[in-house]
């Protein structure tokens, strides 16, 4: 039993700041790697940003320089900080985490809920 719980979207300005959380509970051994999506109305969901081995990332070409992916193992958690943010990045944003499970072999792709941000003045 494993579950991903995203926090802190909200409607912020153009140019504006927001961080997301997204916070692992469960029978956790090791999350990795950690990633965020986001889906748009209309949209395919598409990978923002992903931390693999707690270390080494990656961004989509659209938010790199003003987006970044952390994490705390510590916590289980994952943050998506988002700075200048511009109305193209309205969406949907899922927390995803690739978990094994306490104790076992067993490995999992998680989803969160979702949190949505909307960017408008």
């Amino acid at each position: 039993q494993v579950q991903l719980v995203e926090s802190g979207g909200g409607l912020v300005q153009p140019g504006g700041s927001l961080r997301l959380s997204c916070a692992a509970s469960g029978r956790i051994f090791s999350l990795n790697p950690m990633a965020w999506y986001r889906q748009a109305p209309g949209k395919e969901r598409e990978l923002v940003a992903i931390i693999i081995n707690g270390d080494s990332t990656n961004y989509a070409d659209s938010v790199k320089g003003r987006f970044t992916i952390s994490n705390d193992y510590a916590k289980n958690t994952v943050y998506l900080q988002m700075n200048s943010l511009k109305p193209e990045d309205t969406a949907v944003y899922y927390c995803n985490a690739g978990v094994e499970v306490l104790g076992t072999a067993r490995r999992l792709v998680v989803w969160g809920q979702g949190t949505l941000v909307t960017v408008s003045s």
